[in-house]
């Protein structure tokens, strides 16, 4: 069985654009409740998504970060 290049490419870009948007809207969400800067964190998240096991790791220590607290009024 012969498979063409240009169908792994296109397999390749169908698969990678759900991954690169699902990357990065984890990141946002994990990095609004788990950091200062959720920006940053959404950045890190989107560039990371170009190297799927960085970004698997990077989805995975977000997860593990305890939650960012509000700071509380002092009465």
């Amino acid at each position: 069985m012969s498979v063409n290049a240009t169908l792994i490419g296109q397999l390749v870009m169908v698969l990678w654009l759900p991954f690169t948007i699902f990357i990065t809207w984890s990141s946002y969400k994990l990095g609004s409740k788990k950091t200062s800067s959720t920006k940053l964190a959404t950045a890190i998240g989107f560039l990371l998504a170009f190297f799927p096991p960085l970004a698997l790791i990077y989805i995975a220590v977000l997860v593990m970060i305890k939650d960012n607290l509000p700071l509380k009024p002092v009465s």
